[in-house]
């Protein structure tokens, strides 16, 4: 498993900003047996030992309605927690183990619906934005329309990388998805590995520098389809902001 840090350059960001810390986790796929368990058990210890400035979850919480308990023990232990949901939380998706939950309670957690919220960090107005993965599958989603140019920092949490390539230049300052599992399933090769989940696609882990947002794509945490991972490890992530 990694538990890191990852250095993030902001173009523009203000003295106050940086240095803050933003753990980012992902993909929990709670409710079916799975060794993820233990990996997000100690994900979470990590998180509450670190105290960060924000805790952001990018979706796939849950895989089946039984994880909804063990959810809110989850995120009653961490700090204050701001989240978009996945595919999975809707079952949306062909893994024969998935179930629909119906409404996801995250407890002390805010949900972000296509929807948007401004907290006050170190004296600065810092904007949160979530999408919703029904109106992004639908190509109905439109968060820059809920950016507020006057904030001081905007991050876009979003469940499907690729809504970064959606986003008008400077839209926001980060966002963060998860989704790709970075392959979960990969086979080593002399120039990296060849992730059987995805293949082709552009965004599989860490991070990207685009016109609409620097892009960090987390490798998650739980499973799908098969309850293991091969050369794809779980991790959760520290982000710290710095001046570009």
């Amino acid at each position: 498993m990694r538990l890191g840090e990852l250095p993030v350059p902001i173009a523009g960001l203000p003295e106050e900003l940086a240095g803050l810390r933003i753990a980012h986790l992902a993909d929990f796929h709670l409710g079916v047996p799975s060794p993820a368990r233990l990996a997000i058990d100690r994900a979470v210890d990590w998180v509450v030992e670190r105290q960060p400035d924000l805790v952001l979850l990018t979706g796939d919480l849950l895989a089946r309605p039984e994880g909804a308990e063990r959810l809110r023990e989850l995120l009653e232990r961490l700090p204050p927690v701001y989240a978009v949901l996945g595919n999975h939380d809707f079952a949306d998706s062909r893994d024969p183990f998935s179930k629909p939950v119906g409404e996801v309670d995250l407890g002390r957690g805010t949900l972000l619906a296509d929807e948007a919220v401004t907290l006050k960090l170190r004296g600065r107005r810092v904007q949160l934005v979530g999408v919703d993965p029904r109106s992004y599958l639908r190509w109905d989603a439109r968060p820059w329309e809920l950016a507020e140019p006057d904030a001081d920092l905007r991050i876009l949490l979003s469940h499907f990388p690729p809504i970064v390539d959606r986003l008008p230049q400077g839209a926001f300052d980060l966002v963060v998805s998860g989704h790709m599992h970075d392959g979960q399933i990969c086979l080593p090769h002399w120039r990296g590995k060849v992730r059987i989940a995805h293949p082709r696609a552009p965004y599989n882990h860490g991070l990207y520098h685009r016109a609409g947002g620097v892009l960090h794509v987390s490798a998650g945490l739980g499973t799908t389809f098969v309850p293991f991972r091969f050369f794809a490890r779980p991790e959760a992530t520290e982000l710290i902001l710095e001046s570009a």
